[in-house]
């Protein structure tokens, strides 16, 4: 089932030519960032393998890596906030995806229940400098 990708070759050929030919890092993984295809706004970050990105492009739903399970991850098979496809990008060196994506189920993304995984934003008090985190607008 898993695509095989073409080796990048030259730097013109990554960032101008009409062939996906992924970067994988040294963990054979790449970052994908998971937007809400209706409003733009940024649901999640995750990760692909080759695998991952070859069954998203397959079934036109998203697959990543999880890191922390150490497995093949199809967003939203038990939670029923399947991710679809509306569109995909690849950035210009080709090791960071963009989805669009339609959530299926309630529509959220994070396992804390939440929409976004996004939900909290980092702010620092510029008289002691102290860092907090605080509930962030959730339509952001």
């Amino acid at each position: 089932m898993t695509e095989q990708f073409a080796s990048p070759s030259s730097r013109a050929e990554v960032e101008e030519g009409a062939r996906l030919t992924p970067r994988f890092g040294p963990d054979g993984l790449m970052a994908c960032i998971a937007v809400d295809a209706g409003n733009g706004h940024v649901l999640m970050l995750a990760h692909m393998n080759a695998e991952a990105l070859a069954r998203t492009l397959e079934t036109g739903e998203a697959w990543y890596w999880s890191r922390s399970r150490g497995e093949l991850w199809h967003k939203g098979a038990t939670s029923g906030q399947i991710q679809r496809i509306v569109e995909m990008r690849v950035d210009c060196d080709q090791d960071a995806i963009l989805i669009r994506v339609d959530v299926g189920g309630d529509g959220g993304c994070c396992h804390t229940g939440r929409r976004s995984c996004f939900y909290r934003a980092i702010e620092r008090d510029p008289a002691t400098g102290a860092v907090t985190l605080v509930p962030a607008d959730p339509e952001r």
